[in-house]
């Protein structure tokens, strides 16, 4: 591990570039090699694609990002007297554009010492952090560099910490990932301590599969983007435009699938590998599950959670709920 710290302000790195990179060709040679195949979406996010979501958020088929936004932004006071948190974690904290609603709402109540934003980008985090000491100085950062599924005992111990997981990320994990991941939060986290879990609500298929599958076409090249992130960092030499975008709404499991289609028949090389696609063949490249309350309700009890409060948009589009770790 790798510290960095001043007065007020420290950073952990738990993750380095090279270990991001054995992880992409540990993820490619199995998922490129699994029947059907598949690619993590967290692939998606260097530079390019960061900026195409970003741009996804912005359009108006996207409901998830701003109606999290708009409901975070009703619910922080109430958020930050039910959990009286001094120490604020954010997984997957990027930009935290969203945590400044949280900061600000913990300030108002008095509570809050310390936020500790938590990011797989080192770069991201900086940035981050250099814009959140210059507006908060009073408030002692702790960054940490690290993967949510996999470094959660590396987050700095408190008082009385409450973890944010916002965005709906929880929806891209698999049911097994899901309690994997809640039951580790859940073993690093002191009784009482709680999580604030942001989930997209089962809402009608006419309203979800535009979100993920835009009429500019902006969330397509998003899809397509993982392609150019392999042909780059591996070597590869995926014909990209020879890919369609596909976006699914799973009745059964309640998510929606993005998946990218082969045109024609192609031969791929990566890594070692030689992949062959059939025309019309399917690659899986996100699973972004949808939830109901009582679903949250048991998904959050069975791994050692009890809920606090849930609040919900108008719409019932968006969930944000406060669980104490039992």
């Amino acid at each position: 591990m790798k510290t960095q710290h001043d007065q007020h302000a420290r950073l952990d790195v738990h993750l380095t570039e090279g270990d991001a990179d054995r992880t992409l060709r540990a993820d490619v040679r199995a998922g490129l090699t699994a029947d059907p195949k598949q690619l993590p979406p967290k692939w998606f996010y260097d530079a390019r694609g960061s900026e195409l979501f970003e741009r996804i958020t912005e359009l108006p088929e996207y409901y998830p990002t701003r109606t999290e936004a708009a409901l975070l932004a009703r619910s922080v006071d109430e958020i930050a007297a039910a959990s009286g948190a001094d120490t604020l974690v954010e997984l997957g904290s990027g930009s935290s554009s969203k945590t400044r609603l949280l900061l600000d709402a913990f300030g108002r109540a008095g509570t809050l010492r310390r936020y500790v934003p938590q990011d797989v980008s080192e770069s991201a985090l900086r940035l981050a952090m250099g814009a959140l000491a210059a507006e908060y100085p009073d408030l002692a950062l702790h960054g940490v560099v690290g993967d949510f599924t996999t470094h959660l005992d590396r987050l700095p111990r408190g008082d009385h910490r409450m973890v944010a997981f916002l965005g709906g990320t929880i929806g891209n994990l698999l049911p097994a990932e899901r309690r994997a991941f809640l039951t580790q939060l859940r073993s690093v986290l002191q009784p009482g301590e709680h999580l604030l879990l942001g989930t997209g609500l089962v809402v009608d298929p006419e309203v979800l599969v535009p979100a993920y599958d835009d009429a500019a076409g902006v969330t397509a090249e998003f899809n397509r983007n993982v392609l150019h992130v392999l042909n780059r960092e591996l070597g590869a030499d995926f014909d990209v435009d020879a890919f369609d975008h596909r976006a699914v709404w799973d009745t059964e499991h309640e998510w929606i699938e993005m998946r990218l289609v082969a045109q024609r028949a192609m031969t791929v090389r990566v890594l070692d590998l030689t992949v062959e696609f059939a025309a019309g063949e399917q690659m899986c490249t996100e699973v972004s599950a949808k939830f109901r309350r009582e679903g949250i309700g048991d998904m959050l009890a069975e791994t050692g959670f009890e809920v606090t409060r849930t609040w919900a948009d108008p719409d019932e589009r968006f969930a944000l709920t406060l669980a104490a770790a039992r």
